[in-house]
This record gives C-alpha cells, structure tokens and sequence, in this order.
C-alpha cells in the first residue's frame, strides 16, 4: 500500500489506540506514531522499519503480520497470544520524532507511568534511546536495562527500528529485543 506525501500529511496529529491485549507480558514503547502507522493504523508500519521482522526473528513472533494496513483479527490474536503490546508516550502523529519538544515528551513519559502500571506487563521495552533521555529525564541513560522502573515494571531501553536509525540490523534489534522477553517470559 503506498500513500502520497499529501496522503501522509493528511494524518499529522491523528492518533491510533494502543495494541494491548489480554496476556499482555512485553509492552513495547515507541516514542509517538508515524504518519504511516496513523494511516495504517498499526505501529511501526512504515516500509524499511525494523520493528515486526526483529520479533520474528527474535523468536518473539512466529511470523510478520501483514502490517501494510490494518491488523486484522488474526495478526491481532497472533501478537496478544505472544503476550507482546505496543504504546507510545506521546499519542499524535509526526512525520518524524524530532518534532516532538521535550516538554511533550515529558508529559507523555509522566501519562505512560500510569498506563503501564495499570497495564501490568511483566516488562517495558522502550524503543528509543533519545527519547528516553528527553521524556524520563534520564540524560546519561545507556542502553539495555535500566535501574529505574517505568510504573513499577522493570524497563530496558533498546535501539529504535526505524530505518533512520541505519547501524541498528533486524539481527542486532532482535538480539536487542529478545532480553526483556525472555525476563517477560515469553522467550526461555
């Protein structure tokens, strides 16, 4: 499915709904959504992203959901049974994520503590290093797993799949990937 730029443009600021299910074990946290996955309505679905074929080959997922448009029942029922969510702490959509200001991403980093402790999951994985920093305050914040929590739930910070981030491979993310899901129990 392919948009045009006005197409894409047309969905700045929309919002879509967390993917979180019953089971939820992993939940994964981007920074906001794209312009395509507000199109499309499923996360991190613009073309030369990285994030669905990391689970796959991370172990996480046992096949690519068809991500071109939206979820449908059977992709859904495949990533909720995986145990596996998504959410962002900032709900509008942006072509890119620089666009957001740290006071944005503050205030969603302070929203996303509640959200996830009323979720429940047995890990947070927060896609996005930058981020992370900006939204939690956590300036010198190193990848991997973090000493503070994010609503009482042990976090990693790991590598951001979009294709802009190009020294990251679907092998180094799904590395990246597997170790909050094997501390969620999803992967042993």
């Amino acid at each position: 499915m392919g948009y045009t730029r006005a197409e894409l443009e047309s969905y700045r600021d929309a919002t879509i709904p967390d993917l979180v299910g019953p089971g939820l074990r992993l939940l994964f946290v981007g920074i906001n959504p794209g312009l395509w996955t507000a199109a499309t309505g499923t996360p991190f679905a613009r073309p030369g992203n990285r994030f669905w074929p990391a689970l796959v080959e991370a172990g996480i997922l046992p096949r690519l959901p068809a991500f071109a448009g939206p979820l449908d029942d059977a992709d859904r029922a495949m990533i909720f049974d995986a145990g596996v969510g998504v959410t962002n702490p900032v709900a509008r959509a942006t072509a890119r994520a620089d666009e957001l200001d740290r006071a944005e991403l503050r205030a969603g980093a302070a929203a996303l503590a509640d959200r996830v402790a009323a979720l429940a999951p047995s890990a947070v994985a927060v896609v996005g290093l930058t981020a992370y920093r900006q939204g939690f305050d956590r300036p010198k914040a190193l990848a991997g797993r973090q000493g503070e929590t994010i609503g009482g739930v042990p976090t990693w910070v790991l590598p951001n799949p979009s294709g802009l981030n190009a020294h990251d491979t679907v092998a180094s993310l799904a590395r990246a990937y597997a170790e909050p899901a094997r501390a969620a129990g999803i992967l042993a």
